[in-house]
């Protein structure tokens, strides 16, 4: 049993703050599905209201890097180094194979990269040029054929420049100027002379992540997005002041992300509840109203006995982001389990890894890395697997099969291991001429 006292509790849940979209979503994927362009059009324009080109021109991209610094364009190339060589290494951790499982039965595994990729990069209320990076630079790495970045465009104005330029540095084919709903189902559905996404990724407000979870199937998707979320481990040697920023800084992504605070010191959490309130007030008005609701209705903070008792509730929440502030960090590496991704120490904070330090900021939510872990050049690859059996490998492996077969009732399996069986008995008799394989 673990020993929690929960010092602030949460007046709202992702699940009491959902809205039924699920209607609205289906009735704009499916008016496109029918229509195709015509319907993807009409919802631009009452959602977007944007009158330009829906696939910039070489002009156009070259004309938006233009607009971007010197000194951004330096950041965005030093995160983007970063993103890929993370994304490289991991690569290199899956590849073919083949085996020989028994003398003559021989199988094997192929990595093949999914041929067409559509990433999502929010511009609504943030410019997330960090979201570019991390979905087109991964699918680039993982050898995706076709890779379109897909951003809503603001009115008068087109896709941020900025976000442009980070998609063409990254790698993308093709940049559509659509939001929403229709630019995910633009992707899905080959519209504007794209070819069909295979695998659709990136975050997205409440209607993108419902479009990509009603088209799983007909395409894949990286994973069913809710609000983002982060959790602190923090113990006596946490100092306040990073403890409450790092809060405040993961609370004004948006009005429902939940931000807990774990620690087995009560001092330190009467701080950092003190403390918050002023940083939350220090932001810029959006900021600082998306920080407010969120440590309102969905932070929590919990006081534990141990070390022990901090890990146990971490792994049963699940979060998306887990920072470690506290002693031993090499324990907590070792014992912590259920993460999307881990960050170590006071000195690296998790907007290190929302923008710059290599892994991949698209990470599962709401618990869901319980079982599944974030972005990465995995998502866009197949692991398929092949065999072959040579002649001498052929009996064993079909009378096998064939009596396994009948006794699960498939008596057309088991005649396909038959006739196998039949023609290749001559081997085990000394037949050279079935031992050629001919």
């Amino acid at each position: 049993m673990m020993a929690v006292t929960q010092l602030k509790t949460a007046a709202r849940s992702a699940t009491t703050d959902a809205e039924d979209i699920t209607e609205t979503v289906r009735a704009i994927l499916a008016d496109i599905a029918a229509e195709g362009e015509d319907a993807a059009r009409r919802y631009a324009d009452r959602f977007d209201g944007y009158d330009g080109n829906l696939i910039l021109t070489r002009d156009e991209i070259d004309a938006a890097g233009a607009q971007v610094s010197a000194q951004l364009k330096d950041d965005i190339r030093y995160a983007y180094e970063n993103i890929r060589t993370f994304a490289e290494a991991q690569k290199a951790t899956i590849g073919d194979f083949e085996i020989e499982v028994r003398p003559g039965l021989f199988a094997g595994q192929r990595a093949i990269p999914c041929n067409a990729a559509g990433c999502y990069v929010p511009g609504g209320r943030y410019a997330h040029i960090a979201s570019a990076m991390m979905t087109v630079t991964t699918a680039k790495v993982a050898g995706c054929r076709h890779i379109v970045a897909c951003s809503p465009p603001q009115k008068g104005q087109g896709v941020h420049p900025a976000i442009v330029y980070t998609a063409d540095l990254c790698g993308a084919d093709a940049i559509l100027a659509m939001g929403g709903v229709q630019g995910v189902a633009a992707m899905a559905n080959g519209l504007f002379g794209l070819p069909r996404a295979d695998i659709l990724v990136g975050p997205g407000n409440q209607f993108v992540a419902e479009a990509k979870r009603l088209l799983f199937g007909q395409v894949g998707i990286d994973m069913f997005a809710g609000p983002t979320d982060s959790l602190i481990l923090a113990d006596d040697s946490a100092d306040p002041e990073f403890v409450a920023w790092d809060l405040v800084g993961q609370a004004e992504h948006g009005y429902n992300s939940p931000v807990w605070l774990v620690t087995d010191d009560r001092a330190l959490a009467e701080r950092v509840m003190d403390r918050v309130p002023a940083l939350i007030a220090s932001l810029p008005e959006l900021n600082r109203r998306n920080a407010a609701a969120a440590w309102r209705d969905h932070a929590e903070i919990f006081l534990c006995d141990s070390p022990e008792d901090m890990a146990a509730l971490s792994d049963r929440i699940a979060p998306e982001h887990l920072h470690v502030q506290a002693r031993d960090l090499d324990w907590w590496l070792g014992r912590l389990s259920c993460y999307g991704s881990l960050f170590l120490g006071e000195e690296t904070t998790v907007a290190f890894g929302d923008k710059a330090s290599g892994t991949n900021h698209v990470l599962p939510t709401s618990g869901a890395a319980r079982y599944t872990g974030g972005l990465s050049v995995h998502k866009y690859m197949k692991l398929v697997t092949w065999q072959r059996a040579m002649p001498q490998a052929v009996l064993p492996l079909a009378e096998a099969t064939a009596r396994i077969s009948r006794l699960e009732g498939m008596e057309g399996h088991a005649r396909t291991a038959d006739i196998r069986v039949e023609k290749y008995a001559a081997l085990h008799r000394g037949d050279p001429h079935v031992a050629g394989g001919t």
